[in-house]
């Protein structure tokens, strides 16, 4: 008899055939359905469940639930809605989602390190000037933020010839990167550096951490890249900063409400590029195989793969 496994989620019907249809494939022991086609006995059966930003009222209908695998490495909305629940969370690790990453913020620190903010700007006034070039030795970058995905980033930034700092919550040891750790290091790396790309995750202590006192502690005329959570930052603050020259250019790619309102003051500041949430997108192939091998070994073996620590956040 094949394990019914519901695949939960709030996606466009393509997205969820192809999700459904790949990790099928990779389950052929499983039956993996939609939350719909589920009957009132199905969901007090269900041990396991595979969800996509799913409906918090349809995941608690699982009476018997042990654990969700997430296909994504976010999981905070889960963690505001569901954490309260006995089941435990997991969420996607894949080292692809890393690497595609680190092409991200390489990318984007290669774009402000060689000016592009200011050439585009001088195009649209037919401005013909050469602007004074910086050693990428001289440019000093801090990811914030060194899980899997920062520390990837970070050590892809020295491979590159960037001077690179890292700053989390607990210390870490990077091989050619200068950690800092802790609330009271964070202001002493916020003065020195000349790009912060933040890649924090959303918890308690990171809501609204990029506010005007964190703007206040950066070196002047120094530039900021979220990829990690939109509602990190405020966007209010952030203007301000921009406006005032604290801040000189923001490439932002994540957003407190996605899609951004077409009202919103950011699409139109002429020192803010904005992206539609593209630095680090799943891939559907790789991610499938890593949520099959953590169920089949699950079937298997009975061990839940390492899960978030709800204390934390992540």
């Amino acid at each position: 008899m094949r394990s019914l496994i519901p695949f939960i989620h709030q996606l466009s019907r393509q997205e969820t055939c192809d999700w459904i249809d790949t990790i099928q494939t990779q389950l052929p022991g499983c039956d993996i359905r939609e939350f719909s086609q589920l009957s009132e006995v199905d969901k007090g059966q269900i041990e396991i469940a595979i969800v996509a930003n799913p409906d918090p009222a349809e995941v608690a209908q699982l009476s018997r639930l042990k654990w969700v695998h997430s296909v994504w490495a976010g999981v905070e909305g889960m963690m505001a809605n569901l954490s309260h629940l006995p089941f435990e969370i997991v969420r996607l690790t894949d080292p692809q989602l890393a690497q595609t990453m680190s092409e991200a913020v390489l990318a984007w620190v290669l774009y402000l390190h060689r000016d592009m903010p200011q050439y585009r700007q001088q195009q649209s006034f037919s401005e013909w000037r050469q602007l004074a070039y910086t050693d990428a030795a001289d440019r000093h970058i801090a990811v914030l933020g060194l899980g899997a995905l920062g520390e990837k980033c970070a050590v892809r930034l020295v491979d590159n010839g960037f001077r690179v700092s890292g700053w989390s919550r607990s210390a870490k040891h990077i091989e050619s990167v200068a950690c800092y750790a802790g609330e009271q290091q964070l202001p002493e790396l916020l003065a020195e550096v000349d790009i912060i790309v933040n890649l924090l995750p959303l918890t308690p202590d990171t809501q609204g951490l990029m506010d005007r006192a964190f703007f206040q502690q950066v070196k002047s005329g120094a530039a900021l890249i979220n990829f990690g959570r939109g509602a990190t930052v405020v966007e209010s603050d952030l203007l301000e900063a921009l406006g005032q020259g604290q801040l000189s250019h923001a490439v932002l790619d994540v957003f407190t409400q996605e899609p951004l309102q077409p009202q919103s003051p950011l699409w139109g500041h002429p020192n803010i590029t904005l992206l539609p949430h593209i630095s680090a997108p799943t891939s559907v192939t790789t991610a499938s195989r890593i949520v099959a091998d953590n169920i089949s070994r699950y079937l298997a073996e009975g061990s839940i793969p390492q899960s978030v620590d709800k204390a934390r956040g992540y």
